[in-house]
C-alpha cells in the first residue's frame, strides 16, 4: 500500500476548558506533559515516516505547552522527515498563550502555517464562551506572527454565538478583514454533548439566535469575504488563491492519513481507527505497542457515502468520473434519484462532471449531505 503523505498530531492540553468544545482535551494543570510528548513522538516514529507533504499540530491548544516542549515535539517530529517535500505545516495556537519565546520557537522550526483560535472579537463574549484571551492580545498575536516572517496565518470565527447579534458579526468580519490575512474559518456554533453550554441550553440558559438570524449570518460572511477577494472554497472556509488549508482539504478528498496522540483519529489501508483519549490510557497502550481505542473497517457502500459526506463540503464538490474510477460503479445508478430531488429543492446544482452544493445547500451542511446515505438494506 502507498503511504498517506498527511499526518494530524494531537496535544490535548488547554490553559482554559472552553464552553462549546467537546474535543479530546484536559486541563494541563499537574498533567505528565514531558511524558506525554515522548510517548506521541514514540508513536509517530512507529509508523516510520519518512515523507509527508501536510503535517498538522492540533488540540487541544498546542501553545500551551512551555517554549522548551514545543521546541522538543516539533524537533523530534521533523527529526527524520524529507522536508523538501513538506509543504504544508500547520500548528493551532491561542492568542493568550503565543508569547515571544514560543513564536522564537516557531520560527526555527519547519512549521509555515498558523492557526489562531480567535473565535470573536467581541471581550464580553470571548468572556461568555470561556476564553481566556482578549481582543488586544489577538492583535499582539498576529503582530508578532507577521513580525516573524509567517505569512500564511489563519483565524478561526465561530457566529451564532449565545447572546449574539447580525451588527456583532459585522463587526467581527470587519476587524478579521483588517488584519491582512489570507485564511478565514467561520464556523456557525454546534452544540456539543458534555459541554457547559449544552448543559445550559437543556436548563433552559442559552441565548441562541434564531435559524433566519443564522441564515443572515451565513449569507452576510460569504458576500463580504467574497468582496474581500477571498474564494468560498469549503462550506466554514475562506482563503486568498494559494492559500487554501492543504491538509484540511486531504480529509475533505477523503484521502488517508496518519492520526498520532491521544484521541487522535486517522484513516489507514481503509481503516479508520480512534486512539485513547484518556492521557494515562493513552501512555499505557503506546507502551503496550496499539494506542487505538478502535478500528473500523470501511466497506465499499461507507467509502461511497464518505466520498460525498466529505467531497460535497468543498465548492468543487465531487468529481462524477473521479468517483465512477474509484469505485468501479455508477454513479447514476446508485444516486442519479437522489441528485434530482435535491436539484428540484434547489440544494445542489450538476456543472458537467462535478456535483456541488448550491449556497442553500451550504447553509444546510450536512443535512444535504445525509441524503447520500443509502439504505443499508439495498
Amino acid at each position: 500500500m502507498n503511504k498517506p503523505t498527511s499526518a494530524y498530531v494531537h496535544i490535548p492540553f488547554c490553559t482554559q476548558i472552553c464552553y462549546y468544545c467537546d474535543f479530546s482535551k484536559v486541563f494541563i494543570q499537574n498533567q505528565p506533559v514531558d511524558d506525554y510528548l515522548r510517548v506521541l513522538v514514540r508513536e509517530f516514529e512507529s509508523y516510520d515516516i519518512k515523507r509527508l507533504r501536510t503535517l498538522y499540530m492540533g488540540g487541544g491548544t498546542p501553545t500551551a505547552i512551555t517554549a522548551q516542549q514545543l521546541d522538543y515535539v516539533l524537533t523530534e517530529l521533523t527529526k527524520h522527515l524529507d522536508l523538501s517535500m513538506l509543504e504544508e505545516f500547520t500548528i493551532e495556537a491561542n492568542p493568550g498563550d503565543l508569547d515571544a519565546d514560543k513564536i522564537a520557537v516557531l520560527k526555527h522550526s519547519a512549521v509555515n502555517r498558523v492557526s489562531l483560535g480567535v473565535q470573536t472579537f467581541n471581550n464580553k463574549h470571548l468572556k461568555k464562551i470561556g476564553r481566556s484571551h482578549n481582543e488586544a492580545q489577538i492583535y499582539e498575536s498576529i503582530d508578532a506572527l507577521k513580525g516573524a516572517d509567517f505569512d500564511n496565518i489563519s483565524i478561526d470565527l465561530i457566529y451564532a454565538l449565545p447572546g449574539q447579534t447580525l451588527d456583532d458579526v459585522k463587526e467581527n468580519v470587519a476587524k478579521a478583514l483588517a488584519l491582512d490575512i489570507p485564511h478565514l474559518s467561520l464556523y456557525s456554533l454546534i452544540l456539543e454533548h458534555h459541554t457547559v453550554f449544552m448543559n445550559k441550553m437543556r436548563r433552559g440558559k442559552l441565548n441562541l439566535p434564531t435559524e433566519d438570524t443564522e441564515a443572515e449570518m451565513f449569507d452576510y460572511i460569504l458576500s463580504e469575504l467574497k468582496k474581500a477577494g477571498f474564494d468560498h472554497y469549503e462550506i466554514a472556509n475562506f482563503a486568498k488563491p494559494g492559500f487554501e488549508s492543504k491538509h484540511n482539504l486531504v480529509y475533505w478528498d477523503n484521502d488517508e492519513y496518519f492520526g498520532c496522540g491521544a484521541g487522535a483519529s486517522g484513516y489507514l489501508d481503509g481503516i479508520r481507527y480512534r486512539n485513547r483519549g484518556p492521557i494515562q490510557h493513552y501512555l499505557k497502550a503506546v507502551a503496550e505497542g496499539n494506542a487505538r481505542l478502535s478500528e473500523e473497517v470501511l466497506t465499499k457502500t461507507e467509502q461511497m457515502e464518505e466520498e460525498f459526506f466529505l467531497g460535497l463540503r468543498k465548492k468543487t464538490g465531487v468529481s462524477i468520473s473521479r468517483f465512477e474510477r474509484k469505485f468501479e460503479t455508477s454513479f447514476e445508478t446508485i444516486y442519479g434519484q437522489v441528485v434530482r430531488d435535491l436539484q428540484m429543492e434547489g440544494l445542489v446544482q450538476l456543472d458537467g462532471d462535478r456535483l456541488r452544493m448550491t449556497q442553500k445547500g451550504l447553509f444546510l451542511g450536512d443535512t444535504v449531505a445525509e441524503r447520500f446515505i443509502l439504505d443499508k438494506e439495498d
